[in-house]
């Protein structure tokens, strides 16, 4: 199964149970991809200026509590 549309027939051709392990094993995949972006992105320096943004706007006053949560 070289190709993305192989695998979209292949999947087309599980047993339902089967293809919801499989959601279950993608989402747990992306996840990971996600949080190690995450982690290189803050250890690499990407996310300081969002970071120095947000708190200068709450240092500011322009934030506020979530909904039904107070401080």
């Amino acid at each position: 199964m070289s190709t993305l549309q192989e695998i979209e027939k292949a999947i087309d051709k599980l047993p339902r149970g089967e293809v919801y392990e499989l959601g279950a094993w993608l989402d747990q995949r992306l996840n990971g991809d996600w949080d190690t972006q995450i982690e290189n992105d803050v250890k690499d320096g990407r996310l300081d200026a969002i970071a120095e943004e947000a708190l200068r706007e709450h240092r500011a006053g322009k934030t506020k509590n979530f909904p039904d949560r107070e401080e």
